[in-house]
């Protein structure tokens, strides 16, 4: 059953995030033969609280209200040491009921403090997966996925993928019918491919040191070319063991993986920002050919080069 929800908030308040649970759920869409949800926002305590965007929101109602909830959504929120006592206790009576609970952003740590992550998977903003991880070491947290449906409880990464999981839990309880209803009336894909890796700029460690900077800046620009470490140890006048240490030592990582990560930050932007097909994107990157790069991207991105095309194009 979804049909009574609350969005629970604390200062500072995300606005973003708390203003796309309030799309999906707070919207009277019966004029399209959608559900009407009985929504409210809640908090520790009534009143006004702080967003963290410079102006203030008032909250009417208080943790008592968290009773009445089929699904309680736990909005970003700054990350603090404590939790209110009220909400721990109202968010554990809930769950303990039968309520689904669902989180959003840095919103995971609010039910982490509650125990609701204890023993399940979970996932939050990329930039906060290793601090979620080391506070809460009951839950295994996937650091590369839009959310984690492990029932009842519902974790969501940063921002937008909060409107994934809301709409995935709707398709869920509702049917697919009412969840693309809900999205096309915000505009918005029913459903992503992919995960938090595709939206995450990660190149590797840059050289700290100059002896071989020359050599990256040169492989920068010839990625299309098959290079083994021979050749690479060759050009930078070592043996290949002294290579593969010294490159280690000053990028972190292997050749083989550098060039990989290369490669695909160059079809990134390929992809981004011309028509090429795959196929001529997967050649001028060193990958040889669409089936190598597309193997690649899925690996490291989670997504595949159409499916990215289609979002960042």
């Amino acid at each position: 059953m979804l049909q009574n929800v609350v969005t629970v908030v604390l200062e500072e308040v995300h606005p973003f995030e708390l203003g796309l649970a309030c799309e999906v759920f707070g919207l009277d869409r019966s004029d399209n033969g959608l559900p009407v949800y009985d929504f409210a926002v809640a908090s520790d305590r009534p009143g006004r609280l702080r967003t963290h965007a410079g102006y203030s929101i008032d909250v009417e109602h208080g943790a008592e209200r968290l009773a009445q909830a089929d699904l309680v959504i736990a909005a970003a929120t700054s990350i603090r040491d404590e939790y209110p006592a009220p909400l721990i206790e109202a968010l554990r009576a809930a769950a303990g009921r039968g309520a689904r609970v669902l989180s959003i952003c840095s919103g995971a740590f609010l039910l982490g403090a509650a125990g609701l992550l204890d023993g399940r998977r979970s996932t939050t903003h990329w930039r906060h997966t290793d601090r979620l991880a080391a506070r809460f070491p009951l839950t295994r947290v996937e650091p590369d996925v839009l959310y984690v449906d492990e029932d009842p409880v519902i974790t969501s990464a940063g921002t937008a993928a909060g409107i994934d999981a809301c709409l995935h839990l709707v398709r869920k309880l509702q049917g697919a019918e009412v969840a693309r209803g809900i999205a096309r009336r915000m505009v918005v894909a029913p459903h992503r491919d992919g995960g938090q890796a595709q939206f995450v700029a990660r190149p590797l460690p840059e050289s700290d040191g100059d002896s071989l900077g020359g050599l990256l800046d040169w492989l920068r620009r010839h990625l299309e070319q098959e290079l083994t470490v021979e050749q690479l140890a060759a050009r930078a006048h070592m043996s290949p063991r002294t290579f593969a240490r010294r490159f280690q030592q000053e990028t972190g990582t292997t050749p083989h993986r550098w060039l990989t990560n290369q490669r695909l930050l160059q079809a990134q932007r390929l992809l981004e920002g011309t028509n090429e097909p795959v196929e001529v994107v997967a050649a001028s990157c060193g990958f040889g050919n669409a089936a190598t790069l597309r193997h690649h991207f899925t690996r490291w991105l989670g997504t595949t080069p159409q499916a990215y095309r289609r979002t960042f194009a």
